[in-house]
């Protein structure tokens, strides 16, 4: 669980575009650990889980920060 609270806060401190390669080199990663999967040549499955939940958490921190962006925007027109 220290590992993921480690991960969170690293991903906090990132900007914007390193969020986004991070994410392209994620889904990159899911593709071909499914393609794997479905050769027979994947030796950890739970890898698959975990780069599931990243793209997640990258996905969310994003939106987070489009969110945030938006308000500010939004207050500074009123």
């Amino acid at each position: 669980m220290a590992k993921t609270r480690d991960r969170v806060a690293e991903l906090k401190l990132l900007g914007d575009g390193e969020l986004l390669t991070r994410l392209a080199e994620s889904r990159r990663e899911l593709f071909n650990l499914r393609f794997q999967l479905a050769t027979g040549q994947l030796d950890n499955s739970s890898r698959l889980g975990e780069v599931r939940k990243d793209i997640a958490r990258l996905s969310t921190f994003l939106r987070q920060r489009e969110i945030a962006a938006a308000e500010a925007l939004g207050e500074e027109q009123s």
